[in-house]
């Protein structure tokens, strides 16, 4: 009896037990673990995000710059994955075995109960032949998306390209992003990512047991559309973009066009440059590395990014300074020999112009006249030291944008180099005079300027003492929003009535026979300007012109920089005049065509260095008698790649 009763209590006990346990795991599988909820969840009902077309960006006319087209993502569900004809599948997707495994692979360490991506933007073709045959394939599905398209093929630079997101960029922007997203990574695409990335949308999608989609899940009761990015409207004039690329061809350099009067960029032309819809599609990747080891750099941004010695192109600003302060006025007059000495340093003029005063000066752009102004300013009774009439100076050349950021609406801008007295002074010691730093008289010497910031100068003069930030975008979505920064004046502080004669100079510049840029005047239109060659340690003289027209109520402010092409009016000059009358008369004169094709023509490329050759001992080992090359910089590249034919000074 007394066996009978314990056998009772064990079986009553392993009952328990097995109760505890299956309790215990059910527990587990729908509290605890997840695994098994979205493995039913995922065989019946699946999350299928819609992505949001980005925003179409307009030219400043309404033509469209930058569409959308149709791609789609090729999804995979590991744990769903079961036999089939691979061989079948590769073929249809344009994939080979080893990149079978590899993608499969890489999704099951990511996750085998989510969909992850295995092949990225195939195109609508093959989405076509795919999608008919797609139930053959059990744990594979797709999900369309759009990618950019830019139909005229320029301006990549000022684009700037979408790429797939890191880590860093789902850690930086609070969740919005998940794996597979795209952001904009460069140019407009970037400054402007979050009105044209729109807003993603979910479909709650309903598959049955051969993977075939049966419609949204309560009649899409749960579903949220995908919203479209904000049309974006840009300031730029299309025509005259294409036109200053065409001239840029085989030239390294830039071009910046501004409106004066409301500070939107006309063109932004960077040299060299690349198609942006290399950026775009299944061989960016290869694309990229591609345009990043050319050897004049397309990747850099030269209108905001490019420093250059402004050169000549300097002397209207420090001419007005000097009217400002009163040191000179418009009739008074310098001798010139064609020679300056400061101390023992001659400053050399290409012309011997005797007395000269500030009209001719600019017409002439004399070396000798621009170093008297100088000399003038840094020698002011009312200064106790040149370093004191040096940070006053330096402080009034700022106000015209040199030496600081204008804060255009485009990522990576540069702020240019303008030394402050400190600097002089720990690289020449305490004592240190105008002579010193004479060079920046005529625009040289520790000065540097972006394309941008030489424009921006064009239009305060054009606009007799004042500019608006200039800017990239003209408006955004239907309520055309702009930043108010883009609306308000920066006056430069010298009176209106000073700009008249650095006008005349200018305008004498490119209208009479002795000015500079005479063989660039445009037809029937007073363009007023001044040519600028800037030496340069690496190669040949940078050509350079800056101008705006017509004289009267101007519409148009440009800077162009050719490097390594000489004086400003062989190559600069002649491209800023051939943009300013096709934007302002809509056509080029067909006495010019012939000139317009010319200079399309033309080539001004930089020669490479010569890599330096190391001569190894007679007694080395044979096997090591190479030429070795310097690991530093652009000489290495150009040794190991002798197809390269350009380098960037």
């Amino acid at each position: 009896m007394d066996n009978l009763f314990s056998r009772k209590y064990v079986l009553q006990g392993i009952f328990i037990v097995l109760a505890l346990v299956l309790i215990g795991k059910l527990f587990y599988m729908q509290v605890v673990s997840d695994k098994y909820f979205l493995l039913s969840n995922n065989n019946v009902l699946r999350k299928i995000y819609t992505f949001p077309a980005r925003g179409v960006i307009f030219d400043r006319k309404g033509k469209v710059l930058v569409q959308n087209e149709p791609v789609y993502d090729l999804l995979v569900i590991p744990n769903q994955v079961k036999e089939f004809d691979t061989v079948e599948f590769c073929n249809l997707i344009g994939i080979d075995m080893p990149g079978f495994r590899k993608r499969l692979h890489k999704a099951t360490v990511q996750s085998r109960y989510q969909p992850s991506t295995f092949e990225k933007q195939l195109s609508v073709q093959t989405y076509a032949a795919l999608q008919e045959k797609l139930s053959r394939f059990p744990g594979f599905l797709v999900q369309g998306r759009t990618v950019r398209h830019y139909p005229d093929s320029v301006a990549g630079q000022f684009f700037g390209y979408v790429k797939e997101v890191t880590q860093k960029d789902i850690d930086d922007n609070d969740g919005y992003y998940r794996p597979g997203d795209y952001i904009g990574k460069a140019g407009v695409e970037k400054q402007y990512n979050d009105a044209l990335r729109g807003e993603r949308g979910v479909i709650n999608m309903l598959y049955d047991a051969r993977n075939v989609p049966q419609g949204s899940y309560l009649e899409g009761k749960f579903d949220t559309l995908a919203k479209s990015g904000e049309k974006v409207v840009s300031s730029l004039d299309i025509e005259i973009q294409k036109l200053g690329e065409q001239l840029m061809t085989n030239k390294v350099g830039s071009i910046v066009a501004i409106e004066p009067s409301t500070g939107e960029v006309l063109a932004f032309v960077s040299s060299p440059g690349y198609d942006p819809n290399r950026m775009v599609g299944r061989q960016q990747g290869n694309n990229y590395m591609d345009i990043f080891g050319q050897a004049n750099r397309p990747f850099l941004v030269r209108p905001i990014s490019g420093y250059y010695s402004p050169g000549s192109s300097f002397k209207p600003l420090d001419d007005l300074i000097a009217l400002q302060e009163g040191v000179i006025t418009p009739d008074m007059t310098f001798n010139c020999p064609g020679v300056y000495w400061a101390g023992n340093h001659p400053v050399k003029c290409e012309h011997v112009d005797g007395n000269i005063s500030l009209r001719r000066g600019l017409a002439r752009s004399c070396n000798v006249y621009a170093c008297h102004v100088f000399q003038k300013l840094m020698t002011q009774s009312r200064f106790k030291s040149t370093k004191q009439a040096y940070d006053e100076w330096q402080a009034k050349v700022r106000k015209f944008g040199l030496g600081q950021k204008l804060d255009i609406d485009m990522p990576f801008e540069r702020k240019g180099t303008l030394f402050t007295s400190d600097q002089y002074t720990k690289r020449f010691g305490k004592y240190w005079g105008f002579t010193t730093v004479i060079s920046l008289a005529i625009g040289q010497g520790e000065m540097n300027a972006t394309p941008l910031q030489m424009a921006n100068i064009m239009a305060i003069i054009a606009n007799k003492g004042y500019y608006i930030k200039p800017h990239l975008i003209k408006s955004i979505g239907d309520k055309h929003i702009i930043k108010k920064d883009y609306v308000q004046k920066n006056y430069v502080d010298v009176d209106a009535a000073h700009f008249e004669p650095v006008i005349d100079g200018m305008q004498d510049a490119v209208n009479s026979g002795w000015g500079t840029a005479a063989a660039s005047r445009i037809p029937n239109i007073l363009m007023c300007g001044k040519t600028g060659t800037v030496q340069n340690p690496h190669g040949k003289n940078h050509s350079v012109f800056i101008g705006f027209a017509p004289r009267d109520n101007p519409k148009i402010a440009i800077a162009v920089i050719v490097e390594n092409a000489g004086y400003g009016s062989a190559y600069a000059a002649p491209i800023a005049s051939y943009l300013t009358e096709k934007y302002l008369t809509g056509n080029i004169s067909a006495g010019r065509l012939a000139q317009v094709e010319w200079m399309k023509k033309q080539s001004a490329l930089p020669e490479l260095p010569k890599p330096k050759i190391k001569v190894l001992p007679k007694n080395a080992d044979s096997a090591a008698k190479q030429p070795s090359v310097p690991v530093t910089g652009l000489q290495n590249k150009t040794a190991l790649n002798p197809k390269n034919t350009a380098a960037t000074p």
